[in-house]
């Protein structure tokens, strides 16, 4: 079985900035870590590995870097680390980020092995889109399981898993053939910490570094910000409100009626208008 976890390097929430003229996260000088969501999805992989057998390897998508935080997947128990870096790739929005990592994904099936299962977190704290892991899927055409929960069952000769997907109202129970791509949820497992032995292999490790020559994409113009369609116009911290909040006390009425006898008396025309309407109905 050989499971591939995608994974990225972000800037440290805390200390983010974001470039006044290109609108893009600033990160040099900036702490970097790996995506906290995309830690559950290396050690749901490799709790599949240590049960099942076979191997994990870790892909990210970024600058030189980026290694920091392969090597530390690698400390995790990963058994290999492929950096795709190049500088067509910067500026990447989700749709050009997503055709670089498919690509990169096929790229590693021919050199290591196809992937079975593709393991991502559910989203990344610096994009928060939550598109990239069903636009790798869609590009590869594997089965999207997102918002998994819990893997509950895995059937390498019958080729099909069974996971829990978390949903409005309850848990939907999917099964589905592999190969497949699972995006995570937080706080579905315990992250492990590394052995010794894997802190000394992550430190001599020899991180495959592929350019987009490398991972085999023959076009990169839909790559970095020529292959990037979405346009931040403008990125602002709001201003606070000048207007407070309003207290409406009940006095014995019940509350829904004071909320609404108090938010006529603030917009008296708002009950005429509201009548105007409901005369249609």
């Amino acid at each position: 079985m050989h499971i591939v976890v995608c994974i990225k390097q972000v800037p440290d929430s805390a200390q983010i900035r974001v470039h006044p003229v290109t609108n893009t996260i600033m990160r040099q000088g900036v702490p970097t870590i790996i995506n906290p969501y995309d830690l559950f999805a290396i050690e749901e992989a490799l709790r599949l590995r240590d049960k099942f057998g076979g191997e994990v390897t870790v892909l990210t998508m970024g600058p030189p870097m980026a290694s920091d935080s392969l090597r530390k997947a690698l400390t995790f128990g990963a058994d290999r680390a492929v950096l795709l870096t190049d500088r067509f790739f910067a500026g990447s929005d989700t749709l050009a980020t997503s055709f670089a990592l498919s690509s990169a994904i096929t790229r590693i099936g021919e050199v290591f092995g196809p992937a079975d299962i593709v393991f991502t977190g559910k989203q990344t704290i610096d994009g928060d889109t939550a598109q990239v892991g069903p636009g790798i899927a869609k590009r590869l055409g594997l089965t999207q399981l997102t918002y998994v929960a819990k893997i509950a069952d895995l059937d390498l000769t019958g080729r099909s898993i069974e996971v829990h997907r978390r949903a409005e109202g309850g848990v939907q129970v999917l099964k589905s053939p592999l190969p497949c791509l699972i995006t995570m949820l937080e706080g579905t497992n315990e992250i492990r910490r590394g052995s010794m032995m894997d802190a000394l292999r992550a430190a001599r490790a020899e991180i495959v570094t592929w350019s987009a020559k490398d991972a085999g994409i023959p076009d990169v113009t839909k790559c970095g910000l020529r292959g990037s369609p979405t346009v931040v116009k403008r990125v602002f911290a709001p201003t606070p409100r000048a207007e407070k909040a309003q207290f409406v006390d009940p006095a014995g009425e019940p509350p829904a009626d004071a909320l609404i006898n108090a938010i006529f008396k603030r917009a008296p025309k708002l009950e005429a208008e509201l009548a105007e309407l409901s005369r249609g109905y």
